[in-house]
């Protein structure tokens, strides 16, 4: 076999396990004779272009463990979205260097990025063989049953708001939780498996597959606060009006103020509280209930030490194997896709390679039959796809069954 330079990057938002998928691909090039070195790129794509890496071809192995198990991206991230100039500069120091595998473990941008180079290369006369290992908390990859890093944070999410839903049992009134999600509302769906009992909060879950309308939404929260004398929402960030136009920019008109924006131009969804604290202020003002508290699932959500999925961490490092393997093996190109085997009983999954032109910068949406019909909660059919992600049952709350005690006196006040 021709000697070969492999140099590996991670790109977007940190999960709980996209170390795993760094040291899956970095020992499994070790199994490869002719593999000289394995490099690491520091900050993504940016670590490229600056030639900022570093050598963990010979990184000890109980240390690449340690680091596997470990949240957040070990290397580094950014959020650049390379164009073609971008590419052909990168392209320039990957020759430089002798690599001839590119590893790019991200989402749907980045499997763009790994597209786009490719296609550079190629024009150039330049032999370089690119896989992109999929990373993402929305599960939006599209080919994929599931995305490495989404069963995590959704088990955080089912945690926190079981946790969330107690605490508004104990102090009944109406809690509102922001979790991300633009396009896609897998995480914010996640936070069904909350639920141990009938009466179990989330009572009412919106997400950004279905119009968000103000007035239905009030009507909702009135109608479970009535019967149950409180009400525990999940929401997810990207909810919008039948314009398409989000709901935070559309409160925050509503006040005489404007969303803000990120550096791409798109209005600011994550790192604020703001559509929580919108939300609140509606109902607040609109249905007169004077409790009412709001939260943000900001950065908690990706890289939560100690809320980790092992179905999650086992996938995460087998999708780097794989794709080190089957490129260097095969000289593949494409993105690894996690499928679910229904023809066998139980949950199995298993690996393949799909094109890189049918993932690259498309976004999955959840399927309508995980939606119930009125688009306020999801469906038996989506729990039953979830759970078996979430790596065993979630811890289980109980409850106090002592008899009420007959009263002796007439009601006070």
């Amino acid at each position: 076999m021709s000697p070969a330079k492999v140099l590996i990057a991670q790109g977007g938002g940190p999960t709980a396990v996209i170390n795993q998928s760094l040291v899956g691909a970095v020992l499994a090039a070790r199994a490869f004779p002719n593999v000289q070195a394995v490099y690491g790129a520091r900050h993504g794509v940016r670590g490229v272009l600056q030639e900022d890496f570093v050598d963990l071809t010979g990184e000890d192995i109980n240390h690449l463990e340690r680091v596997a198990a470990t949240p957040a991206s070990a290397l580094g991230s950014t959020r650049d979205k390379p164009d073609t100039a971008y590419c052909l500069q990168m392209l320039e120091v990957i020759k430089a260097h002798g690599i001839t595998h590119f590893f790019y473990i991200g989402g749907n941008d980045s499997s763009d990025t790994v597209r786009i180079l490719m296609e550079q290369a190629a024009c150039a006369g330049h032999p370089l063989a690119g896989m992109h290992i999929p990373k993402t908390i929305d599960n939006d990859l599209m080919g994929n049953d599931h995305t490495p890093g989404f069963p995590s944070a959704a088990k955080f999410v089912a945690q926190a708001f079981a946790g969330a839903d107690l605490d508004n049992a104990a102090l009944p009134g109406v809690y509102v939780a922001v979790v991300m999600g633009r396009h896609a509302g897998f995480l914010t769906a996640a936070s069904a498996l909350a639920r141990q009992g009938v009466n179990d909060g989330p009572h009412l879950i919106y997400l950004p597959e279905r119009v968000f309308d103000i007035d239905r939404f009030l009507a909702d929260v009135k109608d479970v606060y009535a019967r149950l004398g409180r009400c525990v929402v999940a929401v997810s960030e990207g909810i919008h009006d039948a314009s398409g136009k989000s709901i935070i920019e559309q409160l925050a008109q509503r006040k005489g103020g404007a969303a803000e924006r990120d550096a791409h131009g798109n209005v600011q969804l994550s790192g604020t509280g703001a559509l929580a604290d919108l939300l609140c202020e509606e109902i607040k003002s609109r249905l007169g209930i004077k409790r009412v508290r709001g939260d943000t699932f900001g950065y908690l959500q990706r890289s939560f030490l100690g809320c980790v999925s092992d179905v999650d961490a086992r996938e995460a490092r087998d999708v780097g194997a794989v794709a080190l393997r089957l490129a260097l093996k095969n000289g593949a190109t494409g993105s690894v896709a996690i499928r679910r085997d229904a023809a066998v009983p139980g949950y199995v999954s298993e690996y393949s390679v799909q094109p890189l032109e049918a993932v690259a910068a498309k976004t999955r949406v959840m399927e309508d039959a995980f939606i119930n019909a009125a688009g306020n909660d999801v469906t038996e059919a989506f729990v039953g796809y979830l759970q078996p992600l979430l790596g065993g049952n979630l811890p289980q709350a109980e409850r106090l069954r002592g008899r009420p005690v007959t009263k002796k006196m007439k009601p006070q006040g």
